[in-house]
């Protein structure tokens, strides 16, 4: 341990501020890492999500950027008649969510709803971890059967119901339930494939065409927005678009979802390139000083090293004591990155925001243990260069008894 203590303080802190430096580079090179290892997981997870509208004859509606939404001009009637043309000739998924109601929960968290019809549902294949697959041919004076997050299950198991005051039929309504969602089921976004909505805290809510025609204008206004038409043509959709924009004074695109990976790559990729660039100058930064930050001290300790040779230090042992070193610092490092992604994610139970509040070990998901794996692995190739490259280095400063008179 003296031996340890010795060439610590005498090669990599000789220079506090050279090695405190080489400490914030180091960490701003594994944090940079993680977040990057945790944004190509995500996407990765999109990707997966969105296979299957990723289709021929599917097309995904988005309100135009310049289109603007006048309410003076929009009314119930332009959008239903805009639903008749959709269920006369189109098959079509249909989903919205944000909207948030009043569910009281053991855990005091905003509950959305998020509506979606058999199609979307067929589609998706949600996975529960209790209950059955819920029924869309229920009346409007019935209990409407719902899935809900992990989350409610808590508060609410299977069979028990629940009562919304507002909803977008514009009078309370009974809700039972009927299944609950596998924990940290998520919806990824269409156009930015690593964002993601966790569905911990939501009640799914199955839609007919009876429920839509009945439904308030904010619903059936928010379901247009990323209606996703199914078995079409490009013929159709243009006379679909047309169609909207006479009718609601709003012009919508509609793109495939393969258009949608070429914009969301257009961008995303050279963002990723930038984040890789930036953390492989930093690793270099960090041989360099660390390598050059040895060589200097041992040139200038030459006899104190000398000595040491000459009682019984070895490279080998050397070596280790680097190895050790390093591995510290990587240890701290992989600390305080657990820590600031443990905030992060409970930082959402502060807020209450159910959007993003998940479950899991220490409260970080499988995505956050696989960025800190990537971390690791990272950190134990930089010590390895280093080292190695830090004893091919002193092995060339020439040692001999000469230093020592």
């Amino acid at each position: 341990m003296k031996i340890f203590k010795f060439f610590i303080s005498k090669i990599f802190l000789r220079k506090a501020i050279l090695g405190i430096g080489m400490i914030l580079l180091l960490f701003m090179a594994n944090y940079i890492t993680n977040t990057a290892a945790r944004s190509i997981l995500s996407t990765f997870q999109g990707y997966q999500e969105t296979k299957y509208i990723n289709q021929k004859g599917v097309y995904i509606a988005n309100l135009d950027p310049n289109s603007h939404i006048d309410m003076d001009v929009i009314n119930e009637n332009g959008t239903q008649v805009v639903y008749d043309y959709l269920n006369n000739s189109f098959h079509y998924a249909f989903y919205t969510d944000g909207f948030i109601v009043s569910v009281p929960n053991t855990d005091d968290m905003k509950v959305s709803l998020g509506y979606m019809n058999e199609e979307y549902y067929e589609l998706n294949q949600f996975e529960l971890s209790q209950g059955t697959d819920l029924d869309f041919n229920y009346q409007l004076d019935e209990e409407i059967p719902v899935l809900i997050g992990k989350g409610l299950s808590k508060t609410y198991p299977i069979g028990s119901t629940i009562i919304i005051e507002e909803s977008a039929l514009g009078r309370p309504v009974t809700l039972k339930v009927q299944g609950v969602l596998k924990q940290n089921a998520y919806h990824s976004n269409y156009y930015a494939l690593n964002s993601k909505t966790y569905y911990n805290f939501l009640i799914l809510f199955p839609v007919n065409e009876r429920f839509i025609n009945n439904a308030n204008i904010d619903l059936q206004l928010n379901g247009l927005m990323d209606v996703i038409i199914l078995e079409t043509t490009q013929k159709e959709i243009a006379d679909l678009r047309e169609f909207i924009e006479n009718n609601l004074g709003l012009k919508f695109n509609f793109f495939s979802q393969k258009e949608n990976y070429e914009y969301f790559n257009e961008y995303y990729l050279h963002s990723l390139k930038i984040i890789a660039i930036t953390a492989f100058v930093l690793i270099i930064i960090i041989a360099c000083l660390s390598i050059w930050n040895a060589l200097v001290s041992v040139r200038l300790m030459l006899k104190d090293f000398t000595i040491n040779l000459l009682v019984g230090l070895s490279y080998s042992r050397l070596r280790k004591i680097f190895y050790s070193y390093f591995g510290i610092l990587s240890f701290v490092n992989l600390i305080v990155i657990f820590a600031i992604t443990a905030c992060d994610r409970y930082g959402c139970w502060l807020r209450k925001d159910a959007t993003f509040a998940t479950y899991g070990l220490f409260g970080l998901i499988g995505m956050d243990w696989f960025a800190l794996s990537v971390v690791a692995l990272l950190d134990i190739l930089i010590e390895i260069v280093i080292v190695e490259s830090m004893l091919w280095r002193i092995k060339k400063v020439p040692i001999s008894l000469g230093v020592l008179q």
